[in-house]
């Protein structure tokens, strides 16, 4: 199995080379909208060079909880209720919520993808 070193090594070259960013502004904890400029297009392209890369299917709801987003139970007026906020939290163990939480509007939902979730998604996969 490849060493975490390895995995996130090959992470930064696909988004370096599907986002045109600069490898050491590839860290661990950017985000993929804010810090590193992806838009969507740039995250089905994203998913796709790692599933090519590393042999694996990645679901996008492994990445993005979508189903999460449609419930009402969850959501209401266009923002994730505190119960959805708690089973975001337990989706996405990784991603840093706190601000996040103080608007926590779905369609910025994206906003919050970091590289190290990246790399746990492909670790599961591998492992």
């Amino acid at each position: 199995m490849a060493t975490k070193d390895e995995i996130l090594a090959a992470i930064t070259e696909v988004l370096v080379d599907s986002l045109a960013v600069d490898e050491e502004e590839v860290t661990p904890e950017a985000t993929l909208v804010d810090d590193l400029g992806a838009e969507s297009i740039d995250l089905l392209e994203i998913v796709f060079n790692l599933e090519k890369k590393f042999g694996v299917s990645i679901d996008r709801g492994e990445l993005i909880p979508e189903d999460l987003f449609t419930n009402p139970e969850y959501v209401v007026e266009g923002k994730l209720t505190p119960a959805g906020l708690e089973i975001l939290e337990q989706r996405l163990p990784s991603a840093n919520l706190e601000a996040f939480k103080q608007n926590p509007l779905v369609q910025n939902i994206s906003k919050i993808l970091t590289v190290d979730d990246l790399y746990n998604v492909i670790a599961q996969k591998l492992a």
